[in-house]
């Protein structure tokens, strides 16, 4: 793991998640800010750390919240990134795993794990290099566990192609 902006041994892989389509297991529909956190806000490019500005997501509480991101084609994913809300409730990320594959199935909680976070400090960046290159159309992140909610302000994801892969490494 290392800070944003650090390269991974692959080179400058772009950010493939503006293109994607993301969905969450639930809404957050009460509480002081009920409905600001859409799926969407965790890919719109914006790391700003605070729910109440409007980019980062919430589910609600539930069991094994999760967030996924359809890349619409079969990419190669070296690394992703997760901006933690700085807002509050830092630790809520603290174990989420990070999933990649082809599979929908148990919604995409059985895909080949890249990373799992230990934490990520209030309001900051981290960047997770998967255990090796991951292949698939869908990146999840899911939070084990009963009662818990999952609150992501950014989601980067880095790759390329899965046909393009094979060229680029040879």
């Amino acid at each position: 793991m290392f800070s944003y902006g650090s390269s991974s041994d692959y080179g400058e892989l772009p950010n493939l998640a503006p293109k994607g389509r993301a969905t969450q297991s639930s809404l957050l529909t009460s509480g002081k800010f009920p409905g600001f956190g859409l799926a969407q806000n965790a890919i719109d490019g914006n790391r700003n750390p605070d729910l109440r500005k409007g980019s980062c997501t919430e589910t609600e509480k539930e069991s094994s919240p999760w967030w996924r991101l359809n890349l619409h084609h079969r990419q190669t994913v070296s690394s992703v990134a997760l901006t933690n809300r700085g807002d509050c409730c830092a630790e809520n990320l603290d174990g989420a795993e990070i999933r990649i594959g082809d599979s929908l199935e148990n919604d995409g909680k059985d895909n080949p794990l890249c990373a799992t976070v230990s934490s990520i400090p209030a309001g900051q960046t981290e960047h997770y290099i998967c255990s090796g290159l991951l292949e698939g159309s869908y990146v999840t992140v899911v939070l084990p566990g009963e009662e818990r909610t999952l609150s992501l302000c950014e989601v980067e994801v880095f790759g390329m192609p899965a046909d393009q892969c094979v060229d680029a490494f040879e």
